[in-house]
């Protein structure tokens, strides 16, 4: 007989700013996409393991919904960045492989342990000092051990990882993962990325019957590069769009909705928020919606530099107008008819055909800070697959 598969974890609440009617804005997470994503991922990198990686609240999303959801696809390994959030995912998933990237800080060597996480060792000193915690207490939980090929940012250093190579296969220090971090993945042709991906074979074949780590999301589309045995992609589980300049092959994951505050009439001459950066040369109405850069909304996205943004009110492209102020920003609605837009209405400033890579492209950064600054105070739901669960997920979330 087959085994049973294990009962699917619930999805957890958490506690929230307001209720959906209080909050000026609203951002739905679909966890059915973020595990749809994952399983592209997953069957683009096989046979190596699709782990997860989910540091910053998983960029914004929730960090024990989302590792929830992608445990119960089957994922079993996660990356966080520090022992902070290692301890709040280990409580909702208790047999997960969880990698702490920010490594082992001085005397938090016990801490892991205790969480039975595993570090990500970034030095030499780091490694002597897990070293002789392992050695204290037989602790056999695993570590990684981080190389670095050319980000220069952590890790041991291509001539330390090669001289310690051979120690480190003969003695017993729990190393569990060989990996490194391509600095330029989202760049098919860049020669820095041939120049890791070689080095970090080469390191490799030193480390036989270690697992080896080496591509992010980007990674994993990279023509020329092997997975290797576990690959860890972040942002692309998200819905940002792992192939620049080609079709995105990730869903959209999240909607961000602010809510409309007033409609204003503007007449010739009248300007709009700090600095009077926008004066109407004519009749201009205007929506100002409850969503600044206090919400995580970049203030970038007026358009002083560039095109402005836009939002989607009642399902037409409308673009912002005035400096972004830190509650709330304004919009020109002008195109739409009289009545339409009103008073506690929705306006939609990722979602309907606004994905993050587009708002990022127009405030000119990536999309990986558009997705972390969004948590703080928008209402958060939890989208699930089915309609009836994700009503009840909806109503959890605004009971907590």
């Amino acid at each position: 007989m087959a085994p049973r598969s294990p009962k699917p974890l619930p999805i957890p609440p958490a506690e929230q700013p307001g209720t959906p009617d209080e909050s000026g804005g609203l951002l739905t997470i679909d966890l059915a996409a973020i595990t749809a994503n994952w399983n592209t991922l997953r069957h683009r990198a096989a046979p190596a393991e699709c782990a997860a990686v989910v540091k910053a609240d998983a960029y914004g999303c929730g960090l024990v919904q989302v590792g929830t959801a992608l445990a119960n696809a089957g994922a079993t390994t996660f990356f966080v960045a520090n022992l902070g959030e290692g301890r709040q995912l280990r409580a909702f998933l208790p047999r997960a492989t969880i990698y702490v990237l920010n490594g082992v800080y001085p005397g938090t060597a016990p801490a892991f342990a205790a969480a039975n996480l595993r570090p990500v060792i970034n030095t030499l000193t780091e490694l002597a000092e897990w070293d002789a915690h392992v050695a204290a207490t037989d602790w056999r939980g695993g570590a990684a051990l981080h190389v670095d090929t050319g980000m220069n940012r952590l890790g041991l250093s291509p001539d330390e990882a090669a001289a310690i190579a051979s120690r480190i296969r003969s003695e017993d220090h729990g190393i569990s993962l060989l990996m490194s971090h391509l600095a330029c993945a989202e760049m098919p042709d860049h020669s820095l990325t041939r120049r890791q991906v070689k080095l970090f074979r080469d390191l490799r074949l030193l480390y036989r019957g270690i697992p080896a780590s080496l591509a992010n999301s980007s990674g994993i589309f990279l023509p020329d590069t092997s997975p290797l045995d576990i690959v860890r992609p972040g942002a692309a589980l998200y819905g940002s769009n792992p192939t620049p300049g080609q079709p995105n092959p990730m869903q959209p994951v999240v909607t961000l909705q602010g809510r409309i505050l007033q409609i204003r009439q503007l007449t010739r001459g009248d300007s709009v928020g700090y600095g009077a950066t926008f004066t109407a040369r004519g009749p201009v109405r205007i929506a100002v919606v409850a969503v600044g850069y206090g919400d995580g909304y970049a203030r970038s996205a007026c358009g002083e530099a560039g095109r402005p943004a836009e939002v989607i009110v009642e399902g037409h492209r409308c673009p912002l107008l005035g400096r972004i102020s830190m509650d709330m920003l304004t919009v020109d609605i002008s195109a739409l008819p009289e009545g339409v837009a009103r008073r506690g209405g929705m306006a939609t400033l990722i979602g309907d055909g606004i994905d993050v890579d587009e708002l990022a492209a127009r405030t000119g950064t990536i999309g990986y800070e558009i997705l972390t600054r969004l948590g703080r105070r928008h209402h958060r739901i939890w989208r699930e697959a089915a309609p009836e669960t994700e009503t009840r997920t909806a109503a959890a979330t605004t009971a907590a």
